[in-house]
C-alpha cells in the first residue's frame, strides 16, 4: 500500500499583510499596536499568542487584561472562535484557554489599579493589554512588567492595543506616539534600556472590513471623533470635557505683564499623585489682547515624575512650601486658594499650617464645588465660562510654558456616571487647581450696555397731545410750588 497523502494543515486564521504580519514578527520587548478603530487589533494579539504557544508549548504562559469584565468576555469569546478548531480547551474559573501544546492564556480584568498587585509573583512569557487608553494611569500596566520572566528561557514580551481618546489618552500618547508619531521606530527607555515601538494599524489595513463599516463609524460621532477613529489622529481628543479649550485661543507666548496687576496662586495638593501650583495675574485691560478681568496663568509648578504622567514626587508640605517661596521670590502675591483637604488636621498640624510655618506660604480654602448647586455655577461651569469668554475673546489664558496644563486640561474626559463632572481617575490635578482659581474670582459675562430709552414726542396728534399734557403738568406743579412759597 502506498503512503497516505499528507494532511493539509488546518488554518483558522492568518495575519493580513501589513501591521498584523509585522506584529507577529516583531522582536521588540514592548509593542503598542493599533491607533485606530477597525485595524484588527484583537485578532492581531490573539494570533501572536497562537504562534507563541505553538513555538514554546507548555512553557508559553500568557496573561491578557482589559479594564472591564464585559470587554474581557468579548475577547475571550473571540479566542474560543479562533482556537477551538485547533483543539484548545477552556475554563471559566479562572477564565483561561489551554492550547493543544499546553500553553495557557489567562484572561483577567483590572477594574482598579490595585488589582495589579494580585499578579505580583506570577511569571508570564506574554502579557497583552487590550485598549490601554481605558486605563487612566499606566501604573497597573507597569506593575505587570515585573511578571515577565521565564525559567525555561522563553523570550518574554508585552503587547498593548488602543485607540485615541479615553482617560488614558495622554499617557499613551506620551509613551508611544509623541517620540515617533509615524510609528515603526524603536524607542529605547533611558532608565531600563528596554525598547518599545508603535506599530500603527488603520481600518484600511483590515481587508475584511468594507465601506459599510467606515460609513457606520462616520455616523457614530462628531467629525473630530471620526477622524480620530479612522485616521488614528492622536491630536484629536475624543470625548473631551473641555472641547472649548484651543491652543490658538487660550495659549499665549510669555510676555511681561504689568506689575500693578493683582497676582495670586492656586494649589491642588498631591503626594503619590502630582500636586499642581499655578500663578495668576488679573488683567485690568491695559494690554489690549487681554480683556478686563481675564485670568492669565503665567507660571506653574507641576509635581510629577518626569516621563511618568500622573505619578507624584512624594514631596513633603515643607518642601513644596520652600519651592513655592523660591519661585515667587520678591513677587507681591496677594492671596492663595487651595484644596480644602489641606486644612484638615488629624492629630497634628495640617498641611496648610506646615506650609505657613516652613516658608510663610499661606492659603485660604477654595470653593470646592465641582458642579452647579442651588442655582449657582459650579467650578467646572466657571472654568468653561471663562474658556468661552464673551464669544470673541476668552476670559482665561495660559503661557506656553505651562506645559502640564496644556497637556492635561484639554484631555480630561466625562465621568461615565456623572456626565457633568470629569473622570477623576484621569490626570485632573491641574484642572482642579484652575477650578479653584476660577471660583475665587467668579466670572459673569458682561452684557452690552444700552442707552436709556428716550421719549420721542414725534409728530402724531397723540404724541403732540401727550407732550402738551406733560408740559401742562410741569407748569401746574411749578405754580403750586410758588403759591406755597408765597
Amino acid at each position: 500500500m502506498g503512503e497516505a497523502a499528507p494532511t493539509a494543515p488546518l488554518i483558522v486564521w492568518q495575519p493580513q499583510q501589513g501591521p498584523q504580519t509585522a506584529l507577529l514578527a516583531c522582536p521588540v520587548f514592548e509593542v503598542f499596536f493599533g491607533g485606530a478603530r477597525g485595524g484588527g487589533k484583537t485578532d492581531g494579539v490573539l494570533g501572536e499568542w497562537a504562534v507563541h504557544a505553538d513555538r514554546y508549548g507548555k512553557d508559553a504562559i500568557g496573561l491578557m487584561v482589559r479594564r472591564s469584565r464585559t470587554e474581557l468576555t468579548e475577547t475571550f469569546e473571540r479566542a474560543r472562535v479562533l482556537f477551538t478548531p485547533l483543539g484548545a480547551t477552556y475554563t471559566q474559573q479562572p477564565m483561561r484557554c489551554v492550547m493543544p501544546g499546553g500553553g495557557r492564556l489567562t484572561f483577567a480584568y483590572l477594574e482598579r489599579d490595585s488589582d495589579a498587585e494580585h499578579y505580583q509573583g506570577h511569571s508570564y512569557t506574554r502579557v497583552y493589554v487590550e485598549e490601554a487608553g481605558t486605563f487612566p494611569s499606566p501604573a497597573p500596566i507597569l506593575k505587570l512588567f515585573a511578571t515577565l520572566r521565564s525559567g525555561a528561557g522563553v523570550p518574554c514580551r508585552i503587547r498593548l492595543t488602543g485607540n485615541p481618546g479615553g482617560p488614558g489618552h495622554q499617557w499613551v500618547r506620551a509613551r508611544y506616539i509623541d517620540p515617533a508619531p509615524l510609528g515603526w521606530e524603536r524607542i529605547r527607555d533611558p532608565e531600563t534600556g528596554l525598547e518599545r515601538v508603535y506599530i500603527p494599524s488603520r481600518v484600511g489595513d483590515n481587508t475584511y472590513l468594507g465601506d459599510n463599516y467606515v460609513a457606520q463609524l462616520k455616523a457614530s460621532g462628531s467629525q473630530q471623533l471620526v477622524r480620530a477613529w479612522l485616521e488614528g489622529d492622536w491630536s484629536v481628543i475624543a470625548g473631551a470635557f473641555f472641547p472649548e479649550f484651543g491652543l490658538e485661543r487660550h495659549v499665549v507666548a510669555p510676555l511681561e505683564l504689568p506689575s500693578q496687576w493683582l497676582r495670586f496662586r492656586s494649589l491642588d495638593w498631591g503626594s503619590a499623585r502630582p500636586f499642581s501650583v499655578g500663578w495668576w495675574a488679573v488683567s485690568d485691560g491695559e494690554l489690549p489682547q487681554f480683556p478686563r478681568g481675564a485670568l492669565i496663568r503665567y507660571r506653574e509648578w507641576y509635581g510629577c515624575v518626569p516621563g511618568q504622567p500622573n505619578t507624584g514626587l512624594r514631596m513633603t508640605a515643607e518642601e513644596v512650601a520652600a519651592g513655592i517661596a523660591q519661585r515667587e521670590k520678591d513677587e507681591m502675591i496677594r492671596h492663595g486658594v487651595a484644596d480644602p483637604a489641606i486644612f484638615s488636621s488629624d492629630g497634628g498640624p495640617s498641611i496648610a499650617e506646615r506650609m505657613t510655618q516652613a516658608a510663610r506660604i499661606m492659603f485660604r480654602p477654595a470653593d470646592n464645588a465641582r458642579v452647579a448647586r442651588n442655582g449657582a455655577l459650579g467650578g467646572w461651569d466657571q472654568l468653561r465660562s471663562r474658556l468661552k469668554g464673551d464669544g470673541e475673546r476668552p476670559a482665561i489664558y495660559c503661557f506656553a510654558t505651562c506645559t502640564d496644563s496644556i497637556r492635561t486640561v484639554p484631555a480630561l474626559q466625562h465621568d461615565e456616571n456623572r456626565p457633568e463632572d470629569v473622570d477623576t481617575e484621569g490626570e485632573d490635578h491641574a484642572a482642579d487647581e484652575w477650578r479653584y482659581a476660577c471660583m475665587s474670582r467668579p466670572y459673569v459675562r458682561e452684557t452690552p450696555r444700552t442707552a436709556p430709552p428716550r421719549f420721542d414726542y414725534g409728530t402724531s396728534a397723540e404724541s403732540v397731545r401727550l407732550g402738551v399734557s406733560i408740559r401742562e403738568l410741569i407748569e401746574r406743579a411749578e405754580r403750586r410750588r410758588r403759591r406755597i412759597e408765597d
